[in-house]
């Protein structure tokens, strides 16, 4: 604990409130929050803690506190802070996922679309559907026993739907708003609820069709109905009544917690969402979090009605959700909170060894690697290497590991501008002088540990230009290959020293996984830039192709390979002449 952490707990003031922590650059790495300040925030100062909350607690360097008048306040403010600030300890609910729901739009034409946006029009949604599929089964359900237009602009004739029944045409016939308006409404009523009184009605049409010996109409009425059954009927109904509700269910376990949602559509259980996480408070605290996050960060819908264990303080979800939470206490509805509890626990029990496994592949193997070298913990690692064959298309690429895990989305791709011939020293000067000059400029995140494939010589250049040209201090290491082109030396210090890992810890290979990563991504980029060269440079020496020419080529067949297998047509049906496509059929094949 150093000394500003050290004043400011003894200033922590004894009410209701959310705290930020942050790393040794200013970071948030966790937002908190607390029915008494100064006792939650010192706890995490005194006492033994778990390995996880360790971590987070060895990285804490400083924080800071907002003061609330309540704990719904504080409760709020939490979910606000962890929106706006995506706190890597705060790692639940980050996949921002929405559900489906099935629109009738407000046209003139309506029509039946599924969507994942939910806007103030004309139209009505129906969900949401967390299972895709079964939306989409609906929608086709829905479209074949009622003719509304499919096409999202009306053509100027009949298409396929039209013949097969499915299609008013309003493309090419007037249709009254009343005869719309008995289809809408139909829909409406199947899908709240009522698709069983539709069926037993197509069942009464077709019996009556069948009598009157109109064969073929009582055919469509019995094909409706055999829909009906095998799209809504094959799922278990669970409730009598067609309230939507969601039901939360979750278990606890050597500091990790999951919580299953049941998500009850018109009396049908239809899919659950289930989530993973470490738990840095009581249990009873984090779910409401959770719950909060669920509906807000996430998007989900809302139904008129959520079921909880005993354990979660109604009130407080009900002023925080502005819906109606009940625990109950009998019945089918207490029966699917103790299900939604007992599925927690299980996947629980069957997660926990992988997150074990995947915990000392990936932080642990980071911690490790951290107290090898003396360093901070080096969370985020950003690794470089260079590419080329005898100084033609040099590139060189980046890769950054979060934590253990490749995080392709910050990956970065160069090609070398400013070094002539195969100079890798100087390369390397180049694209680590481009990526912290950027780095600095935008304020982008600074790495923890910087990783170069290659030797003392690539070490050294790049830390000159982090040194000496940009002022970074950042911790620098090189990876060395033995004749098989193996991981073999891990270099660091100064001056440059072998650091002796042994061959068969997590840390070792984690190092082999970045730098097989970073030469695999630099490899690949240099083989595509040099396919493309030299296809240009086989334009250039015919005559008759100028960049407009080569353009087009390269547009339409895209390689070498792919231009050699084209036939002379196909070559002039890009615009090249005839005589020019006769010689560059003949460079080709020479």
């Amino acid at each position: 604990m150093n000394e500003t952490i050290r004043n400011k707990l003894a200033l922590l003031p004894d009410q209701p409130g959310c705290y930020l922590m942050k790393d040794r650059q200013g970071t948030i790495i966790y937002v908190g929050k607390a029915k008494v300040l100064k006792n939650r925030v010192r706890s995490y100062f005194t006492g033994s803690h778990d390995g996880k909350t360790l971590r987070l607690v060895n990285e804490i360097e400083d924080f800071e506190y907002i003061v609330t008048s309540s704990d719904i306040e504080a409760l709020i403010l939490e979910m606000n802070l962890i929106k706006k600030h995506d706190p890597k300890y705060n790692v639940m609910l980050k996949d921002d996922k929405s559900y489906p729901f099935i629109k009738l739009t407000g046209e003139r034409h309506p029509r039946l679309i599924t969507t994942r946006k939910v806007t103030k029009d004309k139209g009505k949604y129906f969900g949401p559907y967390p299972n895709v599929q079964a939306a989409n089964e609906t929608k086709k359900l829905l479209d074949r026993i009622y003719p509304l237009r499919k096409c999202s602009t009306l053509p100027d004739r009949v298409c396929l739907y039209y013949h097969m029944g499915q299609c008013l045409a309003p493309c090419v016939k007037e249709v009254e708003e009343e005869e719309y308006k008995a289809i809408t409404d139909e829909i409406t009523r199947f899908l709240n609820g009522g698709y069983k009184e539709i069926k037993q009605e197509l069942a009464e049409k077709m019996m009556a069709a069948a009598e009157e010996l109109d064969f073929e109409r009582a055919k469509e009425y019995r094909d409706k109905i055999a829909h009906i059954e095998t799209t809504m009927e094959k799922q278990k109904m669970t409730l009598t009544d067609f309230t939507d509700r969601d039901v939360f269910g979750y278990a606890v376990e050597k500091g990790w917690m999951c919580v299953q949602v049941f998500f009850i559509r018109q009396g049908k259980l239809i899919e659950r969402d289930v989530s993973l996480f470490p738990l840095y408070h009581e249990p009873e605290e984090e779910i409401l979090t959770f719950m909060g996050q669920f509906y807000t960060k996430t998007n989900h819908f809302k139904p008129r009605e959520i079921l909880v264990p005993d354990s979660v303080d109604t009130d407080m979800a009900e002023k925080l959700l502005e819906v109606k939470v009940l625990k109950p206490k009998r019945g089918q509805k207490k029966e699917l909170v103790k299900l939604a509890e007992k599925n927690a626990k299980i996947a629980l029990q069957e997660k926990f060894s992988l997150i074990e496994r995947d915990e000392e592949r990936t932080i642990k193997a980071v911690e490790n690697l951290g107290r090898q070298l003396g360093i901070y913990t080096p969370h985020r690692i950003e690794a470089f290497d260079n590419s080329n064959i005898q100084g033609t298309s040099p590139v060189s690429a980046m890769v950054v590991f979060i934590d253990g895990k490749p995080e392709k989305k910050e990956y970065r791709k160069y090609k070398i501008q400013s070094v002539q011939g195969p100079d890798d020293y100087e390369s390397m000067r180049e694209v680590v002088r481009r990526r912290y000059t950027r780095v600095l400029k935008e304020s982008l995140p600074l790495p923890d540990l910087i990783i170069i494939d290659g030797g003392k010589g690539h070490v050294e250049a790049a830390r000159d230009v982090l040194e000496n040209e940009l002022g970074l201090e950042i911790p620098i290491a090189g990876l060395a290959k033995d004749e098989k082109h193996k991981t073999s030396q891990l270099l660091f210090g100064e001056p440059l020293s072998v650091i002796n890992l042994k061959r068969n810890s997590q840390e070792f290979y984690l190092l082999q996984r970045i730098q097989d990563e970073v030469h695999r991504f630099a490899i690949t980029f240099h083989r595509q830039l040099r396919g493309k060269n030299a296809f240009q440079s086989l334009l250039d020496d015919i005559p008759g192709i100028g960049e407009k020419r080569k353009k087009l080529l390269l547009k339409q067949f895209g390689s070498v390979k792919k231009m050699k297998e084209a036939t002379m047509a196909e070559i002039t049906s890009v615009g090249i002449p005839a005589n020019v496509a006769k010689e560059l059929m003949k460079k080709l094949h020479e």
